[in-house]
């Protein structure tokens, strides 16, 4: 069994809290985020870059401020304003229809219920898990590229999907830390444990990774 608690506690050391996708330049904490705002930029992130995701929510915030102006926007004025993120045909073709379903369903709050969440256009767990940890505080784990890869090559799980990833990470991972794992891990995986030639010799945590043990024994 992994020392979770001393894992996760050793990177959060190392790598600030970030904030959720597009919601600041630098990646740095944000509290009270709006949910709505968590909720699109997430969408927004999808397939794309942060600094893409960032620019395309600024641009697009900056004109419309919540779901009812959203819902009201002509299609042709989002997709441009979105555009950095890519896929601007679907993706302001989905938040147009989200900022109805948020407005005229739930009175302008976004649901913090898991099925409520998926049931909106483009969302699948990773964003509905992003809005619940960055919108509402609630202890939850997003699950992307980051945390799959990394959560398997440390050893934490073994797993073939992200589903399953959440699903075994839930299991293994204190509860008072799912929060953190999303944001620590993207840090560590986009400056140390990278796709491809991770930096293993400078990680503060390769005493406890399979993948670091596996290759010096080589």
């Amino acid at each position: 069994m992994k020392p979770v608690r001393e894992i996760l506690i050793t990177l959060v050391d190392h790598f600030p809290i970030g904030a959720f996708p597009g919601g600041t330049k630098d990646n740095k904490p944000t509290s009270g985020s709006d949910p709505f705002r968590v909720l699109i930029s997430t969408v927004l992130s999808q397939r794309t870059k942060d600094e893409n995701t960032y620019i395309a929510s600024q641009r697009l915030f900056s004109k419309y401020k919540n779901a009812a102006e959203l819902a009201a926007a002509p299609l042709d004025d989002l997709m441009e304003l979105i555009r950095p993120a890519g896929f601007p045909k679907a993706k302001s073709k989905a938040i147009k229809e989200i900022a109805r379903i948020i407005h005229q369903d739930y009175n302008d709050r976004v649901p913090n219920e898991m099925d409520k969440l998926l049931a909106l256009p483009l969302v699948g767990r990773k964003t509905a898990n992003c809005v619940l940890v960055y919108g509402f505080d609630q202890d939850a784990i997003p699950v992307d590229v980051h945390v799959h890869r990394i959560s398997n090559r440390i050893g934490l799980v073994s797993t073939k999907t992200p589903e399953e990833t959440e699903i075994e990470l839930t299991r293994v991972v204190p509860r008072d830390l799912w929060k953190f794992i999303n944001t620590v891990f993207i840090a560590f995986g986009k400056k140390i444990c990278t796709p491809r030639n991770p930096k293993c010799s400078i990680c503060p945590i390769n005493r406890y990774c399979d993948y670091f043990t596996e290759k010096r024994t080589r």
